[in-house]
């Protein structure tokens, strides 16, 4: 009886070795960016062209410099943990023009008050922001989900389970932040605000006119009190978000 010998385990092969030159793929890395429609991490980067970080690191300094000339119509930016290219702000207008873009797309009041509400206090359940706001909320947080700027982060251990609400990655790209870290502080935002306030505006305003010049009392005079409003009553449509400076090169 013959023996059956063991077939010879296949070796995995060894890794390939990763790039180290960054001039040798300054080039591959260029045409990633400019072919993403969203920002792509150093991390990403280095899988698809198989090379070091270090390598990686290089090339995308190399493009961003070259971008910063005065001569270039794009420039490359890091925001929400990756690299884009992104159109300078000065060619606004061309864009516009060009691509038939009529209006600036914003978000209301209502909505930019709300979001600064979650990414301030974030993860927060819609309860929570509408005490905070003393209004409905339900139908611009909706707004804002749709929008893709506020995400679910599970739902919050009290009565009722609410949802609580976080931002996106797409809400630190339409801001231009990098991370949620670089949010002003609201001891910073005070700050600015009361020197706001202190600088002395008197010697700036117009000499008011004669008492005689003024018409009579209340004959002109507008009632400036602020009404409650109730978000459902919004069309969140007609004041939407602002770009991000630039547009994003598909």
């Amino acid at each position: 009886m013959t023996e059956e010998l063991p077939s010879p385990v296949e070796q995995p092969e060894p890794p390939r070795p990763k790039e180290t030159r960054w001039t040798k793929i300054r080039a591959g890395v260029e045409a990633l960016l400019f072919s993403s429609s969203r920002p792509i991490s150093e991390k990403e980067i280095e899988e698809a062209v198989e090379a070091t970080r270090e390598a990686v690191s290089e090339a995308l300094e190399s493009l961003r410099q070259e971008s910063e000339s005065p001569d270039r119509g794009i420039r490359l930016e890091l925001v929400a943990g990756g690299w884009r290219y992104v159109t300078r702000p000065e060619f606004d207008s061309l864009l516009r023009k060009y691509h038939e873009v009529a209006e600036r797309s914003r978000l209301s009041l209502a909505a930019l008050e709300t979001l600064s509400i979650i990414a301030y206090r974030q993860p927060i359940t819609l309860p929570e922001i509408q005490e905070i706001r003393g209004v409905n909320s339900s139908s611009v947080v909706n707004t804002l989900f749709e929008k893709k700027l506020i995400t679910t982060a599970g739902r919050k251990e009290v009565v009722g389970s609410p949802f609580l609400y976080r931002t996106t990655p797409e809400f630190l790209v339409r801001f231009g932040l990098k991370e949620l870290e670089e949010l002003p502080r609201p001891e910073e935002l005070a700050e600015d605000m009361a020197a706001t306030v202190a600088t002395p505006l008197a010697s700036e305003s117009p000499p008011l006119p004669p008492l005689g010049a003024m018409g009579a009392p209340g004959e002109d005079d507008e009632e400036d009190d602020e009404e409650e409003y109730d978000d459902e009553d919004e069309d969140e449509d007609e004041d939407e978000l602002d770009d991000d400076e630039g547009h994003s090169e598909d």
